[in-house]
């Protein structure tokens, strides 16, 4: 059973030329920010007030890389630990990633390991694959190629550079945070308010230090640097050099996202309909638009080419509605005239028109393609939002994890108890008001009467900032991703952080506040800027420092022999190009700490090895000896791991575990008390996994037990041997399962004691990898 114990001795616990020059004129709160340099003063207190800004914010990065790679020390004594308990600590998925970097670390050179990578025929057996294509693990081979050139190998092992490196990631992503909302807020209070918020509620903006390899840990560094690179080309009065820095640095960290995780193109869309949205109230400038659209483009199409032409990427959603978006643009030339209910019939017809013409594009492209490796994601989709039961299996496994869930009404606890929510709700209301007044002044006729009595009177029409219209449209779209799969909230919760600063440090809220108690003077506004959140932040430290200082206490230790059991028993007693299949989850602990070949692993982005991780799934189904012998032949297996976790799971609920989806899929009767569905049927066979522990003659006569504990059992296949009296019997036995035939008893197969033994095993033992990655993170995590 994996567990974290106490340590002995330790301590527990598009517009007129004239309109875009308007949307770049000074506006509401412009002059209120103090950041004088990106303005050209170069006073020696300003040069000293960004100093300190820029200080503090490597300061609170450093801080939040430390804490979390102390959490991670404190929690499994990874100094400590023998080599194999580091390697199986990488659980699920961020085990298989790992195993790239430290093959490049074993090849004989660098050149090597490319080549192993690009024609790897270990991750899956009976095939051989492109790598650095079908996967994003560039990083780990940037990482193992800097090891290998840097002196480093005398000072540092491979594994503390690796996750150090992850770490550092996190002061980068602080840093990233810090500096929006220094640029939203003018000062940079609001970034100090930030960083404290982002490690204070550690728990729901990142959980890098259990799951370092997860590919969100590489990738949100850049895509908060590439969100602050867009606040501050969104800017008014930029010049021409600093918004070319702005463009490059926006492509490059577009690439770095986009080349560390595969589900990027459903990131950036979310981003190009933000843009989308600013363009057709007229908050943005065509040439911004352009340029916005153009860097996504430029990005996804760089990594398309660093993936070896990988298909996925011409296939996305993203670019097919980039497209549609800049060719229906270039159509519409005369789609912001009008009158305001004009105007917004030409935007109802113009965004019909592009979500119509992207579909096309889009279905046109992965036809041609062939392109199927996304469909899962679609099924999920599709499956999550029609409220209706799905026997699809990769569509069922997706929708049982707790983490692809709605976001638990516990995480609203958490924030508002470190008074994020507080600010954060009022900030987007208040801003979302001052929008939706700033879209309906856009979209009237210029030039009216009204303006006109308007500027008579001395009145002045404000503008909305464009930097902040997308950071509030970017808060408000990945808050709805977040509320509607759990997963997702680590985009939205760090941002949140800096909108929430942006509210207490801004003049926004405290400009409406004064007026209504008609004692807006500029001296008392700029009091309380700086009064409320230094307070807030003495709050926050006088509450919270104890129970940080208590958890970075409580010292505990790895602890899960069943599994360093079986891994050392792999790589000293199989040979070494033997083929194993099993869960996806403990495969891919297998492949890095014994190297052996597996069938199938957990990047589930392949239809092909989405349908063999189902077929190798049959040894948790009710199906015969004889049937799952061929499909793990086919698969080239030599050996099979079985985890009681699996075959007697409780965890999740019935219509859930993993033999229950196996069985809807295969149209039989779950297990359990409980309703089925009419048209189930009972099976003819008992299930695999509790069958073969019997060592009946159909079972032992194709497999053999080879390694066994509490929680797994190795069975190798045997070369089948033909007996005719009993292929047809089991010919029938096949014939009357498809049959439907309601009179097979199969639990006559084993036991009722042996079952109940089998049962009380899984109460006390469980291995990390018979869980899911997601499901793995969130019990660890919580």
């Amino acid at each position: 059973m994996t567990s974290l114990r106490q340590r002995k001795g330790s301590r527990g616990k598009e517009a007129t030329p004239a309109a875009e020059v308007q949307s770049q004129e000074s506006n509401c709160c412009t002059h209120h920010h103090p950041d004088k340099i990106l303005q050209g003063d170069w006073s020696w207190g300003a040069i000293i007030w960004t100093s300190i800004g820029w200080s503090v914010s490597v300061g609170l990065g450093l801080l939040c890389s430390i804490y979390v790679a102390t959490l991670h020390e404190n929690d499994l004594w990874f100094s400590n630990i023998k080599e194999v308990e580091r390697e199986i600590s990488f659980r699920t998925e961020c085990g298989l990633y790992y195993s790239y970097y430290k093959q490049m670390l074993q090849a004989t050179s660098i050149q090597e390991g490319l080549s192993e990578l690009i024609r790897d025929n270990l991750t899956e057996s009976k095939r051989t694959i492109n790598l650095l294509q079908r996967m994003n693990i560039y990083q780990e081979v940037f990482l193992s190629v800097l090891y290998r050139l840097l002196p480093l190998q005398a000072y540092l092992e491979p594994v503390y550079f690796y996750i150090y490196t992850v770490f550092s990631l996190q002061a980068v992503y602080v840093i990233a945070l810090y500096l929006t909302a220094w640029l939203l807020a003018g000062s940079w209070l609001a970034g100090l308010l930030t960083g404290v918020w982002y490690i204070l509620n550690r728990v729901d903006t990142t959980r890098v230090e259990f799951t370092i390899s997860l590919r969100e840990n590489w990738s949100l560094p850049f895509f908060a640097l590439q969100v602050t690179a867009v606040t501050c080309y969104l800017r008014p009065q930029l010049s021409a050099l600093q918004q070319k820095v702005m463009v490059w640095l926006m492509y490059v960290t577009t690439c770095c996202f986009c080349l560390t995780w595969q589900f990027n193109q459903f990131i950036l869309l979310v981003q190009a309909l933000i843009v989308y949205i600013l363009d057709i109230v007229d908050l943005l400038t065509t040439t911004q638009v352009t340029t916005l659209y153009l860097v996504q483009v430029s990005g996804l199409l760089s990594v398309w080419l660093l993936q070896f032409c990988n298909s996925m990427i011409l296939g996305s959603l993203v670019l097919s509605f980039i497209v549609a978006a800049l060719f229906i643009r270039h159509c519409q030339s005369a789609l912001k005239t009008g009158g305001l209910l004009v105007r917004l019939a030409k935007v109802l017809l113009h965004s019909i028109l592009v979500l119509l013409l992207a579909f096309i594009i889009n279905s046109l492209t992965k036809k041609a393609l062939q392109l199927r490796s996304d469909e899962h994601i679609f099924k999920f989709i599709k499956s999550k939002f029609a409220l209706g039961p799905t026997r699809d299996f990769d569509a069922s496994l997706y929708l049982c994890e707790e983490a692809f869930g709605l976001l638990p009404l516990d995480t609203v606890e958490r924030l508002a108890g470190t008074l994020l929510l507080y600010p954060y709700v009022p900030t987007v209301l208040l801003l979302s008001g001052m929008l939706a007044v700033a879209v309906l002044h856009n979209l009237r006729p210029k030039g009216g009467w009204e303006e006109e009595k308007r500027a008579a009177a001395g009145g002045q029409v404000e503008t909305f900032r464009p930097d902040v219209a997308y950071n509030l449209l970017h808060s408000v779209l990945y808050g709805l991703l977040a509320f509607s799969t759990m997963r997702m909230k680590y985009i939205w919760t760090g941002h949140m952080c800096a909108v929430a600063a942006y509210g207490v440090c801004g003049t926004d809220l405290w400009t409406l506040l004064l007026k209504a108690l008609r004692c807006n003077t500029k001296v008392l506004l700029r009091f309380i800027r700086y009064a409320v959140p230094v307070l807030m932040i003495g709050w926050l430290y006088y509450k919270f420092w104890p129970k940080l200082m208590e958890e970075l206490s409580e010292l505990r230790e790895f602890y899960d022999p069943d599994t360093v059991e079986l891994m050392t028993w792999i790589s000293t007693k199989t040979p070494k190009q033997a083929v194993f299949a099993g869960s996806m989850q403990l495969l891919a602990g297998i492949k890095l700490c014994t190297g052996r070949v597996l069938t199938n692993h957990p990047h589930y982005e392949d239809k092909d090895l989405r349908e063999r991780t189902r077929q190798v799934y049959q040894v948790y189904a009710r199906r015969s000896p004889e049937e799952v012998y061929d499909i793990l032949r086919a698969v080239g297996a030599d050996y099979v791991v079985l985890e009681n976790s699996i075959c007697y799971e409780r965890r999740h609920r019935r219509g859930c575990r993993l033999r229950d989806l196996l069985d809807l899929a295969n149209g039989h009767i779950m297990d359990g008390p409980g309703e089925n569905e009419p048209d189930l049927v009972p099976a003819s066979h008992p299930r695999f996994c509790e069958a073969i522990k019997t060592d009946a003659t159909a079972y032992t006569g194709l497999f053999t037990r080879t390694f066994q504990n509490k929680t797994f059992y190795v069975y190798r296949l045997k070369k089948k041997r033909l007996h005719p009296e009993h292929n047809t019997k089991e010919t029938v036995r096949g014939s009357e399962d498809r049959q439907g035939d309601m009179k097979r008893k199969a639990t006559q197969s084993f036991p009722s004691q042996a079952q109940s033994a089998e049962e009380k095993t899984i109460q006390t033992s469980q291995s990390p990898y018979s869980l899911t990655g997601n499901q793995m993170q969130d019990n660890n995590k919580n």
